[in-house]
């Protein structure tokens, strides 16, 4: 773990133009990506998007459960979404300077519907957001520590790149994903279990008075589907109060997927801290840092003590897609209902091919996002998913993706309805997953 995918499949040699887009790719861009996780093999590169589809070079359609880790929410270029980014084309493009109604509007929007916001940030992805909320809750606590889960993925910067889909043998120890990141800022974030409270206890006593913030997400979707219990969240939250450390919720996957207010609403535990990113636009560039205005405050460019910079913090055409994707969902209730719907008729449908072909699985999964771990009993933390079989978790996905079903193959990768799809299509999906798990690569 983790498990590469395969890149080379039979059909893959029926791909003339999607292997000479890879391999120009190849000669200009190392590897070939611009994202270490983006080569699969085939399909290897896209050429549309529309509804719950992408379209690959070679004209194959597929039925998109990727969703671009899970920010397209209301399906690959929503009329609502591009028509406000249109609009936005012929207004202000970029200043550097001052404020715009945009921003104003958006960050009021956040304040209305996160529980958590009193105050509001504009970034450019969810890693910035992530990098400065971390920095704030350094600033305001005069501490050096942070807390996050083993599993749990919050960007690509340095205080979080560590311990997210690690080896057994790496799980829980040192584990970067990357070289030049100094020991200080690895060793500057601690790990705990997701679902532990005592981990996280421990930790505190061992390192008191230092501990700055508690970061999660509160379903770790970056490992699939870990479900938090009440009581662990809860006590997260009761602890860090006690303990004088922030709680952030990293909801750059939960929030406004889950529930118009993040699954901070659907919890009933309110953090200090939220951090969100593309999915509030419909996968457009944006993300931001919603919270308490006296920490929020340490941001104030006059008064606080903490740099916030960034040209392209709060342009134009994010913020016009975040609104036109907020302002939907909120005139729009039942694309939750429906997207959980729906998310519950896959979990229900996988549960019963697993168990009707005798394979020793786990679906798990929250509203419309599900996944599969080939591993007996439930799954509430990583040390769970250490007995996952992970090359059957990739056999799966790869299956399903040769069949026209994209889902990423990679071991512990979840899976996303989005408000495009529909009950025929999931039915069908079900079909090809029942023909893929029947398979002795499965």
């Amino acid at each position: 773990m983790p498990t590469r995918p395969s890149t080379e499949r039979a059909f893959a040699n029926e791909s003339p133009r999607g292997r000479a887009i890879a391999e120009a790719a190849a000669a200009v861009i190392p590897g070939g990506v611009n994202s270490s996780t983006r080569y699969i093999g085939a399909p290897y590169a896209f050429v549309a998007a529309d509804g719950a589809y992408l379209t690959d070079a070679d004209g194959r359609r597929y039925l998109d459960y990727h969703a671009a880790f899970g920010a397209i929410l209301l399906g690959h270029n929503a009329p609502v979404v591009n028509d406000a980014i249109r609009a936005a084309l012929d207004g202000v493009d970029l200043t550097g300077i001052g404020v715009t109604e945009a921003e104003v509007r958006l960050a009021q929007r956040i304040v209305e519907v996160i529980p958590s916001a009193e105050s509001v940030i504009a970034t450019m992805s969810g890693s910035e957001a992530t990098a400065q909320a971390i920095r704030l809750a350094r600033a305001v606590t005069d501490r050096d520590l942070i807390i996050k889960f083993q599993g749990g993925f919050h960007g690509w910067h340095d205080a979080v790149a560590r311990n997210v889909i690690s080896a057994p043998d790496r799980a829980y120890g040192r584990d970067p994903l990357s070289k030049g990141i100094l020991d200080q800022a690895v060793d500057a974030t601690l790990i705990a279990e997701f679902n532990d409270l005592e981990s996280v206890e421990a930790l505190f006593d061992g390192h008191r008075d230092r501990i700055a913030a508690v970061i999660l997400e509160p379903i770790p979707h970056n490992v699939g589907a870990l479900v938090p219990t009440i009581e662990f969240v809860e006590g997260l939250r009761k602890l860090t109060e006690q303990q004088g450390a922030l709680l952030i919720f990293d909801e750059v996957i939960t929030g406004f997927r889950h529930a118009l207010g993040g699954y901070q609403q659907v919890i009933g535990v309110t953090p200090d801290l939220t951090t969100f990113g593309k999915g509030m636009a419909n996968g457009f560039p944006v993300g931001g840092v919603a919270g308490r205005r006296d920490l929020m405050e340490h941001f104030n460019g006059r008064t606080g003590d903490v740099l916030l910079a960034g040209t392209f913090n709060g342009n134009s055409l994010g913020c016009a897609a975040a609104l036109a994707t907020i302002d939907h969902l909120a005139a729009h209730p039942e694309f939750y209902t429906r997207t959980h719907a729906l998310g519950e008729r896959m979990r229900t449908g996988l549960r019963g091919i697993l168990a009707e072909l005798g394979i020793e699985a786990t679906v798990v999964g929250f509203g419309g996002v599900f996944a599969v771990y080939f591993l007996a009993g439930p799954a509430l933390g990583y040390r769970d998913l250490m007995r996952n079989d992970d090359a059957a978790y990739v056999a799966f996905h790869r299956g399903m993706t040769d069949r026209g079903f994209l889902m990423l193959p990679m071991s512990l990768k979840r899976n996303h309805i989005s408000g495009a799809h529909t009950e025929e299509e999931v039915d069908r999906t079900l079909e090809a997953a029942r023909d893929v798990l029947a398979t002795p690569a499965c």
